[in-house]
């Protein structure tokens, strides 16, 4: 059996022009893709198809979110995500999908599975770097928060006495090749 069954969309007994499809994904979608980045994902996603005389227009549009750690502190949260893209399906001899935005299909095909770009699209709407909202504000608590501030203060304190240093430590000589440069 096609894991992927779902989300097969039979385009042949469709009419020509628009219609609509809606899909719910969850954690049991991304096993099926062997991607465990997510302890827990609620994502809607809507595909727009649109089909025309000698081929298909299809829009993805997703919004939810999917629990995701934080990079700094390592605490669970919820990431809000949303994205859209857009596939255009043609039809050819042989099934070829090298393109991120067009796909072609062989003429004999009446159905097409938009699993892999619900996928990619997904996965490529979540940010490289996940901070933590509280972060951000300032209302989260936790000890590796703590300790990285310590350590940026430190960092900081150090870097200020290196510059004050240099500053104090410029040759004169310096200066009279910038009197030089001005006095013209």
């Amino acid at each position: 059996m096609n894991k992927t069954k779902e989300y097969l969309i039979p385009f042949v007994g469709l009419k020509l022009g628009k219609h609509q499809f809606e899909f719910q994904i969850n954690n049991a979608f991304f096993e099926i893709f062997d991607y465990n980045e997510f302890q827990n994902s609620n994502i809607k996603v809507n595909v727009a198809l649109e089909k025309k005389s000698n081929m298909l227009e299809l829009s993805f549009k997703h919004y939810g979110t999917v629990n995701v750690p934080c990079d700094l502190t390592s605490e669970d949260f919820d990431l809000p995500i949303k994205g859209k893209m857009k596939l255009i399906v043609r039809f050819g001899e042989t099934y070829n999908n090298d393109n991120e935005d067009l796909l072609i299909l062989p003429f004999g095909e009446f159905e097409i599975d938009v699993s892999q770009s619900i996928y990619e699209m997904v996965v490529l709407s979540v940010p490289l770097r996940r901070v933590h909202p509280g972060v951000k504000d300032g209302s989260l608590n936790t000890e590796a928060l703590t300790k990285l501030k310590e350590l940026t203060i430190k960092e900081q304190k150090k870097e200020h006495k290196k510059e004050v240093q240099k500053e104090e430590n410029i040759d004169p000589r310096w200066d009279k090749l910038k009197q030089l440069l001005t006095d013209k």
